[in-house]
């Protein structure tokens, strides 16, 4: 079973190849805040288990998609997989060293107690990352999405429940960002045609379906447009950068 869309990238589709990468990206960024026990929330099909639970005493991870936690618990036997829908977390107050919740929050309707639930789950002393989209870099409306945030916008949520928050970015080099402005232009190339502004007045189930259609075509269009460019970003094209209010993806760093 397949549970990828254009938003669950896929390490298999060739077009995805840049989303997934950014994806990824977060994974190799995080290794070295990786200590003692940790949790994974929203793992997906575990696109950084291999890259990060080797680097904890233990790795447990939960995900709101059955079918890919039955796969992977399958798969890593030695690891704790868990179905469920947060907040609330199912694990007891303070048991873990480490967090890591990449492209979720954005998913979130309660995305305080989701922070909550964080906060409550690490041991004292423990670090929290998360990353989600910069809304300032959005092309157009996703309604996957509950909501998105500017940099300033998540780090006083966040500073509303943790003790220490740090806000950097993840941004891309000139390769990325070729590809990002050939997406933006192709993008404004379908929009265009959204005279009443549908996107944003339509309630967000309405537009989960042409939303797909029309995201997967231009992915494709892009591909067939410039191969090479799509195939050849790799996540070392994607940067850690301390304008965090300019990147493409916000990188929080949480302490409790």
């Amino acid at each position: 079973m397949s549970v990828y869309t254009t938003e669950i990238a896929s390490d298999n589709i060739p077009s995805d190849n840049p989303i997934h990468q950014r994806l990824l990206q977060a994974y190799y960024l995080a290794k070295e805040y990786i200590n003692g026990e940790l949790l994974e929330i929203g793992c997906g099909e575990g696109r950084g288990v291999d890259l990060l639970a080797p680097l904890s005493s233990s790795y447990q991870a939960i995900d709101k998609i059955g079918a890919v936690v039955d796969k992977l618990q399958k798969q890593y036997p030695a690891y704790q997989f868990k179905q469920g829908n947060i907040p609330p977390l199912p694990y007891d107050n303070d048991c873990f060293d480490t967090v890591v919740s990449f492209q979720v929050i954005e998913h979130i309707k309660n995305d305080q107690r989701y922070l909550e639930e964080i906060y409550r789950v690490l041991k004292p002393g423990g670090v929290a990352l998360i990353t989600t989209p910069n809304i300032k870099k959005t092309l157009t409306r996703n309604p996957w999405h509950i909501r998105e945030y500017t940099a300033a916008e998540l780090k006083s949520l966040a500073k509303g429940v943790f003790d220490s928050v740090k806000m950097l970015g993840i941004d891309g080099n000139e390769k990325v960002m070729t590809y990002y402005e050939q997406n933006k232009q192709s993008v404004a190339r379908i929009t265009r045609y959204d005279i009443f502004n549908l996107q944003h007045k339509l309630p967000a189930a309405l537009l989960k379906i042409p939303y797909e259609i029309l995201n997967r075509r231009n992915r494709n269009t892009l591909k067939n447009g410039a191969s090479d460019l799509v195939k050849s970003i790799t996540n070392t094209d994607y940067l850690l950068s301390e304008k965090a209010d300019t990147s493409l993806d916000l990188f929080c760093i949480m302490t409790k």
